[in-house]
């Protein structure tokens, strides 16, 4: 394990490097133990999944893509998706998951996030060795801030700002995020200047999702957020009201089809036990 028996934290977020910042928006580290076996899910967002692994392999036992098979994981990268991963543990896990931008992805991974779409893969399968270069020296790191700066190191290395998307892509994508997909599919293309079938097609290639999809993850995200910073106290109509949902039960409906639960059954299974991250940036405002 990373950090058993020291005095470090077991649940850390961290700021990217300042050059990183457009790409990932954030790190979290985790390393938990003497948990009771179980499952967790990983659910859709705004954000690929990059996780380098410490100690025990991620073991996702259904993926997004129901065709992909249950597999044991030493580091991934996986797309935007629109329905949950199915992670199993026997009580103990350790690494580092990283917030990558689908307007990143091209950026430091050298291909578009359209891409990586609904897919989980071996990061190896697009770094080759530098992937499992990478998580030896993270697990060598002594300490949370040591393991966050190998991996500014190495994202900073690979990183090529001339590979980015299409400008207007880039604000679209910024825009729904901002909003918490509060804004349409043609709001959207009459602000970039572009039709709605070409910015629809240009999105599928570099992000993975149609506008009005992402516009979905978006908004359950953004309900997401606020029902677990709540601690699960959020009133669900004024949620629904707040994110932009119809009623309750619009909020009820698409919650189930993209978190595979209804709001109050994930809250109860995932997190009423769950602190919230110590945020390490403080400590390292310059990085």
């Amino acid at each position: 394990m990373a950090a058993a028996g020291s005095a470090e934290p077991a649940y850390v977020r961290w700021r990217p490097a300042a050059a990183l910042r457009p790409y990932a928006a954030w790190y979290t580290g985790y390393d938990q133990d003497g948990l009771p076996p179980g499952w967790h899910r990983g659910l859709p967002s705004p954000y690929l999944t990059l996780i380098v692994t410490l100690g025990e392999p991620l073991r996702i036992a259904a993926h997004p893509d129901p065709a992909t098979p249950p597999g044991d994981y030493d580091t991934l990268i996986g797309g935007l998706h629109t329905t949950p991963a199915i992670i199993t543990h026997d009580g103990r896990g350790a690494g580092i998951q990283v917030a990558l931008s689908p307007l990143g992805t091209r950026s430091l991974l050298g291909l578009p996030a359209g891409e990586l779409a609904g897919v989980d893969l071996d990061l190896a399968c697009l770094l080759g060795p530098l992937a499992a270069e990478l998580r030896e020296r993270v697990s060598l790191a002594p300490g949370w801030a040591a393991r966050f700066r190998v991996v500014d190191e190495v994202l900073a290395a690979r990183l090529d700002p001339g590979r980015a998307p299409a400008p207007e892509v880039a604000f679209a994508w910024r825009r729904l995020c901002a909003t918490g997909g509060a804004v349409s599919p043609a709001e959207l293309a009459g602000e970039t200047g572009w039709s709605g079938r070409y910015l629809s097609r240009r999105f599928g290639v570099e992000i993975g999702l149609s506008p009005k999809v992402a516009a979905r993850v978006a908004r359950f995200d953004l309900a997401r957020r606020r029902l677990q910073e709540s601690g699960g106290a959020f009133p669900l109509a004024a949620l629904a009201v707040g994110c932009g949902y119809y009623d309750q039960a619009h909020l009820t409906r698409e919650f189930s089809a993209l978190a595979g639960v209804p709001p109050a059954r994930w809250w109860a299974e995932e997190f009423r036990n769950v602190q919230s991250p110590v945020d390490l940036a403080a400590a390292d405002s310059g990085a």
